[in-house]
Formats: C-alpha cells, sequence, structure tokens
C-alpha cells in the first residue's frame, strides 16, 4: 500500500513536522495501524478511507490513536491535492472523534478549519509546574491540554521540561506559550503522555492558542511559530466558534508498504 512522508508547516525539508500519510482502500483493524505508526516511529501518522465525496481520517502516534492531529491533516491534504488526484481546491474530512475538518488550497497555502478549543484558567500549584524549570505566568485547561503562558520569547527557548514530572499530568500534552518577537506568539509542545516528548509543530495545539491570542492581542488574525529545534510557520485566524490554520508542506518521500495481513 502506498506511503508518504511530508514535512508540514514548513516550506522546505528538513523543517516542520514530518507526518506519513497512509491512504486506505478500506480501514484496517486499529491494532494494525497502531502497528504501523510505531513502524514509522514518527509522532503521527494519518489513514485516510475515501467516502464518496469526502475522506474518513484517523491519527496514531507511536503509542495511541488521538482525537485530533493538525500537521497529519494538512500532510494528508497535500498529499491528496498533489499525489492521490483530488480535484478542486477544497476537501472535506470527517473524524468520529473530533468531527467535520475541512481544508482549503490557496496556491501552496493549505488552510485547516478547526472547531476552537475552550480555555479555562487552572491555579499554577507546585505539581502542576513541577516540570518545567521556569515558572509560567498563567495556565490554562483546555479539552485536551495544558497551556501555561510566559511573558517573553527567551523563556520558552530556555525551558528544560522534565518529561517524566510532565507524563503525571492529566493532559494529551503541554503547550508553552508567549509574545514572539518575530511573530504574534510563539509556543512549544511537549507530549509524553502520548509517546512524543516535544512535538516539533502541533497545528491542533493552535486550536488554544489562537482564541487565547486572539483576545489576548485583540487580533482575529495572527502569525505563529513554533520554536522546535526543526520550527514550523503557521498563519492563524478566529472564525467564530472554529479556528483556521495555514501552513505549507513539502514531500520528503514515497513508497509502499507491505503487511501480511489485515
Amino acid at each position: 500500500m502506498r506511503i508518504y512522508q511530508v514535512d508540514a508547516f514548513t516550506d522546505k525539508v528538513f523543517s516542520g513536522n514530518p507526518a506519513a500519510v497512509c491512504p486506505l482502500p478500506e480501514w484496517l483493524p486499529a491494532e494494525r495501524m497502531q502497528q504501523i505508526a510505531m513502524e514509522n516511529n514518527l509522532s503521527e501518522t494519518a489513514f485516510i478511507v475515501k467516502n464518496e465525496d469526502f475522506y474518513e481520517i484517523r491519527w496514531f502516534t507511536p503509542a495511541v490513536e488521538v482525537d485530533l492531529c493538525g500537521h497529519a491533516t494538512l500532510a494528508a491534504a497535500y498529499v491528496l491535492f498533489n499525489y492521490e488526484g483530488h480535484s478542486g481546491n477544497t476537501i472535506q474530512f470527517t473524524s468520529e472523534r473530533s468531527g467535520e475538518l475541512g481544508v482549503n488550497r490557496e496556491a501552496e497555502w493549505l488552510t485547516l478549519n478547526f472547531p476552537a478549543d475552550d480555555l479555562k484558567p487552572i491555579a499554577l500549584s507546585a505539581g502542576l509546574t513541577a516540570g518545567l524549570n521556569i515558572k509560567p505566568r498563567e495556565a490554562y485547561k483546555g479539552r485536551s491540554d495544558i497551556l501555561f503562558v510566559y511573558d517573553d520569547e527567551d523563556k520558552i527557548l530556555r525551558l528544560l521540561p522534565d518529561f517524566a514530572q510532565l507524563s503525571r499530568l492529566e493532559a494529551r500534552g503541554v503547550i508553552v506559550s508567549a509574545p514572539g518577537s518575530d511573530s504574534d506568539f510563539v509556543s512549544r509542545f511537549f507530549g509524553p503522555q502520548v509517546g512524543i516528548n516535544e512535538d516539533p509543530v502541533t497545528g491542533s495545539a493552535h486550536t488554544t492558542l489562537t482564541p487565547y491570542w486572539s483576545q489576548r492581542l485583540n487580533k482575529e488574525v495572527l502569525t505563529a511559530i513554533q520554536l522546535s529545534s526543526r520550527k514550523g510557520y503557521l498563519r492563524c485566524r478566529m472564525a467564530g466558534r472554529r479556528v483556521e490554520i495555514s501552513g505549507q508542506c513539502r514531500l520528503f518521500m514515497q513508497g509502499r508498504y507491505t503487511i501480511d495481513s489485515f
């Protein structure tokens, strides 16, 4: 079966966040897809199945299936537009865990349309921040992640997370963010709970970050940089209760994989 590896949220290879994309004629058992994702050993593998005029999509880390993944959805759309014969400039994905997820193409930019997160402030207890060497200014809990907010970009760069401590938090992962010097905001994402200590670029985290920074900066359209070693560049826009997250992709590899049976 066909497989693609795509660097998402970047305009050049060896940057952004790599994702595997596996188009399927029909769904494999979840256990088999988990094994394929483990074999790929990337932060996410997206599996897609065409269903009439839309595509069903599921996402797996090397350890677990997740509810939502932005960069692998962006990569899946890039593959469908450029290598799998999808016509037009709009793709409609559907997920049993996250509902309808649209992607639009405009030149080289692809735009995800995802549900916005709901944030609630939480107290900065010693247990909550034990995994961070620099104490944040604020903390919020979203549907899946915890967001820690800092005063400036330098603190985000100097963070040395204790992944064993962070893995004890009841969340998919931890987002850290601050105002940016070359963008409206910057971030990093730590997900030891799902087998990813630091994710290079996390599209789904921007469903949390965009509502926060849009309100704080009083801006509808924002620019963002994720400050991993590979870096990622995003454009974000609030659209009611949805978030539009835009980025570019580059193909690194395509090929075929073989499994003995379904």
